[in-house]
């Protein structure tokens, strides 16, 4: 069965107090192709039925009466087994959805509701969905292999390893399908990262890790629609919004892993947009709270990305690049990045630029 044919069978719940606006949703996901749809316009059933059903994506209206969406989303997170819902919001006012993706949900629609809206993402939420959904049980396929391979003093660490990456290099040959760029940036990632941990003197354990754990940087970006994502112009405040939520998302597809390789792919996909000044994202933290890891990945990922070409901009020469993070252009400045790090990230630029022009 494809992929696609697993999104249009996946279980979706429709919660909304007016039976118009359920008729609407399930009239426009019917004629999309979606077969499993379920629908409550009392929001008191919303836990009982999840419990029972485990929806793959819950399209939730924030105003009803008795019990509004923001206590439904309190409820669904103690009850949620595999640590990740999708939630999409229903809502007509603006002030409500910075709040809505505070208390965990995943992405919003807005009303009056556009068909073509609501199928792209509700499409993208369960991309995610599923995503993890593979995630959580190749770990607990992985789990179980670990418990009998103990019991067999044959156990080798290798093949354990081996089954890690497989996961790994799937899922970001699953985020290259977003972005053709992406292919190769997430390939000098993981060089530029082995590279600079190696000059700070990491131990091999952690320069092994970060190599294969920093291409999962932006594995949250899968469930971004393409319209923000490949944008060619700025984003409005609520699209911006949105794609700061990859950072978050990338860390909640990741999960809690035994895998070293996992923890640190979640461990980095969360901060690496947040800066030493404690200007970034998504908590404004900083300085030694970020990270080291992460403090690693955000240089390497700013430099490759101001010396590639986006939809954004052009791509810029190596002396370029450099010039903007060491003097800063009003976007990017040194006092983003952890100055031990930046130091040596001067002192060996010539590095960087081999890896770039490989």
């Amino acid at each position: 069965m494809n992929s696609m044919q697993n999104i249009l069978e996946a279980r979706i719940l429709i919660v909304d107090d007016l039976e118009a606006d359920v008729m609407l949703f399930e009239q426009i996901l019917r004629r999309a192709g979606y077969c499993t749809i379920t629908s409550t316009m009392n929001p008191e059933d919303v836990c009982a039925l999840h419990l029972k059903e485990r929806y793959d994506l819950i399209l939730l209206d924030l105003q009803m009466p008795n019990v509004d969406g923001f206590e439904i989303m309190q409820s669904l997170r103690e009850i949620e087994m595999e640590g990740y819902l999708p939630v999409i919001v229903i809502t007509a006012y603006p002030e409500e959805r910075l709040h809505a993706l505070k208390a965990g949900a995943n992405d919003f629609i807005n009303k009056p509701i556009e068909i073509a809206e609501v199928l792209a993402r509700v499409h993208n939420m369960l991309e995610v969905r599923l995503l993890h959904r593979a995630l959580h049980n190749h770990n607990a396929i992985l789990a179980q292999e670990v418990q009998e391979r103990t019991l067999n003093l044959q156990l080798r660490a290798a093949d354990l390893q081996e089954g890690y990456l497989e996961t790994i290099f799937t899922m970001t040959r699953a985020a290259e399908l977003k972005d053709e760029d992406t292919g190769t940036h997430v390939q000098r990632i993981s060089y530029y990262s082995r590279e600079l941990a190696k000059i700070l003197n990491m131990d091999e354990k952690f320069i092994d890790t970060i190599f294969f754990a920093s291409p999962m940087h932006d594995i949250g970006k899968i469930g971004i629609p393409d319209c923000i994502l490949l944008k060619p112009c700025g984003f409005t405040p609520d699209e911006w919004l949105i794609m700061q939520g990859h950072s978050a998302m990338g860390a909640k597809i990741l999960g809690e892993s035994k895998s070293p390789y996992l923890k640190m792919g979640a461990e980095i996909a969360l901060n690496h947009h947040e800066r030493w000044d404690g200007s970034g994202y998504p908590n404004g933290i900083k300085e030694e709270e970020i990270p080291l890891a992460a403090r690693i990945m955000s240089i390497c990922d700013i430099y490759d990305a101001l010396r590639s070409k986006r939809p954004y901009k052009p791509a810029f020469s190596h002396q370029k690049a450099l010039n903007i993070i060491t003097h800063s252009d009003g976007r990017t400045a040194p006092a983003h990045f952890d100055p031990v790090i930046l130091a040596n990230f001067q002192e060996n630029h010539q590095t960087f630029r081999d890896i770039f022009d490989g």
